[in-house]
């Protein structure tokens, strides 16, 4: 029998209902065509589409995605037991399909792609780095907070801190405070250090969750550095972009003969000549603090061709339609670039992480940088994020990462 409904009511409009029944659990406030009851900002709401119940999500009419949808089942009860099984479901996936010692170092929770939408949970060895961007799912982070520690204490794992990355303007549109620091709570204190040690594809870092870039560290690349380690013996490895240096200690521990890795950040250059003298790779890499653009500019203009694999791994130079189109003008210059750099025979792994630069774009400005360039690509692999950030087909904005190894020819 269904439980007798107690919440304020969303009537949306035939454009919502399809998108909903298509799999997608955004509503945009134009959507909606009138409301019953007296929802409450961050507080839940069912939606119906005439006298069809659609589903029950967490309301803001702050925002402009104004309900996000958490349930499609009339005969749920939002209580600790719901989200404690919402939790268990994740960090399950996230046990099968990261074995072994990358489920010490993974994403386990994943917004809509985990049904809760606007949260993000990393997870670093023995601490949690968090991230929330939705009204409602911050009303309720006690009670997830309590359910994560205690569904990895099952597992026999243990979680001393918790850290909120919630230092970011998307919070503004939620009409949240920005700020980061350790949850702090009867059951959880704060560690000493915001600083810990993990070991990724036997590469070991440093990871600083209060003051990394998003959540301290990119998990998402994880197998694709993997992938590069794969080819990496005895190249000439150019490393663009580099951060922290992931994809050139992942090359350089491959065998790489040498790597340079480049980056326009000082602090990022320091960091990843710290993790190259941790896994004593220092010898085999050296560190450029310079802009890309004008490196590649500089090398190419020269007709250097020393490097016979380059990895570009940009930053998202486009997060909105409105600027995509420069974005593959950005694209396209850095990777027209690496292929006239070069030899014949030599490879390059690029990638871009924004949504909005989908495949086939990608794709597309690929294919006019190799005709530009007058080389051939020989696709080698074809990858996206690891799979602890899963994809919904039915929610496109889940899929976001390409990333293409190739041999230039």
């Amino acid at each position: 029998m269904k439980q007798r409904r107690q919440y304020p009511k969303v009537i949306i409009s035939p454009k919502a209902e399809r998108s909903i029944k298509n799999g997608h659990p955004w509503i945009y406030g134009e959507e909606i065509r009138k409301t019953e009851g007296l929802p409450q900002n961050g507080g839940l709401v069912d939606v119906f589409a005439g006298n069809a119940f659609m589903g029950t999500g967490f309301y803001n009419n702050t925002s402009k995605i104004t309900v996000r949808l958490i349930s499609r089942n009339a005969n749920d009860v939002f209580d600790a037991r719901f989200w404690r099984r919402r939790v268990e479901y994740a960090i399950s996936y996230r046990k099968t399909v990261m074995p072994g010692g990358d489920f010490a170092c993974c994403r386990l929770i994943h917004g809509e792609a985990d049904q809760m939408p606007g949260l993000t949970v990393d997870r670093f060895g023995s601490f949690l780095s968090v991230q929330i961007t939705c009204l409602g799912m911050e009303l309720v982070k006690d009670t997830i907070y309590h359910a994560l520690r205690d569904v990895l204490a099952e597992m026999g794992e243990t979680v001393t801190g918790i850290y909120e990355r919630n230092d970011i303007s998307l919070r503004a549109r939620e009409g949240l405070p920005e700020y980061k620091g350790w949850y702090l709570s009867e059951y959880i204190s704060a560690p000493d250090s915001a600083v810990t040690e993990i070991c990724e594809n036997g590469v070991r870092y440093l990871v600083d969750v209060e003051n990394g870039q998003k959540t301290g560290f990119f998990l998402d690349q994880k197998y694709n550095r993997a992938a590069v380690a794969r080819i990496a013996k005895g190249k000439q490895v150019l490393d663009c972009f580099t951060h922290t240096g992931s994809f050139g200690l992942n090359a350089a521990l491959g065998g790489a003969e040498h790597v340079t890795c480049v980056d326009i950040s000082q602090s990022a250059i320091d960091m990843a000549k710290e993790n190259a003298i941790r896994n004593g790779l220092e010898e085999k890499m050296d560190f450029l603090c310079v802009d890309v653009f004008d490196l590649l500019t500089e090398l190419a203009d020269r007709k250097y061709k020393e490097y016979d694999f380059i990895i570009l791994d940009p930053p998202a130079f486009t997060k909105s339609r409105q600027t995509v189109q420069s974005a593959a003008r950005g694209y396209k210059e850095i990777n027209l670039k690496a292929m006239k750099l070069l030899p014949r025979g030599g490879y390059l792994a690029t990638c871009s992480c924004s949504h909005f630069m989908t495949d086939d774009l990608f794709r597309k400005m690929l294919a006019g940088a190799a005709k530009d360039a007058s080389v051939h690509l020989r696709q080698i692999e074809a990858r996206q994020q690891s799979p602890d950030h899963p994809i919904l087909w039915n929610v496109p904005e889940t899929d976001y990462l390409k990333f293409y190894i190739f041999q230039v020819v």
